[in-house]
């Protein structure tokens, strides 16, 4: 199903993009995900390494990777979104350019890191998914990530996301928010430990994607890059699905 997405996209490029696909080169990207190994010690197998990371990056620009994504997320399960955050640590190998803000790449106790949002569905497959500094509230994001909540949802999150605005927010969107209460809150809140327990699969789709080691440390000094090797570990978890899937 890669292949063959990556093959319409070809149209889009605008210079000698019209040869057929090479799977190898595809196969190399998916080695480079896996590994975490630097693009220079790419099997030989796979072609030139230059040639597997130029696609990678040209895929990248012509949206191939967000279609894939937007294409396997429209049809989730759309009656429980988890959303959460994990902080990943940069290697110095990606931390040349820690100046430029765009890269998002925060300063915190353990060094430069960046922070990866995504939303899940009751399955535990990634919906949306972003990228911020490592020091920024875990609900920075909430208002993009959750703006396709749908009427009759049930939104699970830990407490860092127990905010009014926020819960003000999902229930504009006729959606309940099964968030634990902060410990200072006053008044009571509506809240389910039963129904809470499910959140669980919002931590295991994390610790999924981190058993890609391009994904578990960032090496890659541009913010956009390593966004796509999460969707791309992201798509490698639908596929599974949707492969035993009678």
């Amino acid at each position: 199903m890669v292949a063959y997405v990556i093959f319409d996209c070809e149209a889009l490029l605008d210079h000698r993009d019209h040869e057929l696909l090479d799977v190898a080169r595809l196969n190399g990207i998916f080695w480079v995900l896996r590994s975490g190994a630097p693009w220079r010690d790419l099997p030989d197998n796979f072609g030139p390494y230059t040639t597997c990371y130029n696609r990678f990056v040209r895929w990248r620009r012509a949206g191939v990777w967000d279609q894939l994504m937007n294409a396997l997320a429209a049809g989730h399960d759309a009656a429980v979104q988890m959303i959460d955050t994990s902080i990943v640590r940069v290697h110095q190998h990606g931390a040349c350019i820690a100046g430029d803000s765009k890269q998002l790449m925060g300063r915190s106790r353990g060094g430069l890191t960046t922070k990866i949002h995504a939303v899940v569905d009751t399955s535990g497959l990634p919906v949306r998914l972003a990228l911020t500094t490592g020091e920024a509230h875990d609900n920075r994001l909430v208002l993009t990530l959750l703006s396709a909540l749908k009427s009759g949802a049930m939104l699970l999150a830990d407490r860092g996301f127990d905010a009014d605005w926020i819960r003000a927010f999902v229930s504009e969107h006729g959606a309940w928010a099964n968030i634990p209460p902060r410990r200072n809150r006053t008044e009571p809140i509506c809240f389910s430990r039963h129904l809470y327990r499910a959140r669980n699969l919002v931590e295991r789709f994390f610790n999924k994607i981190k058993q890609c080691r391009r994904v578990a440390t960032r090496y890659d000094k541009l913010a956009a890059n390593y966004l796509a090797f999460i969707q791309l570990a992201s798509i490698r978890l639908w596929l599974r699905v949707n492969e035993s899937t009678p």
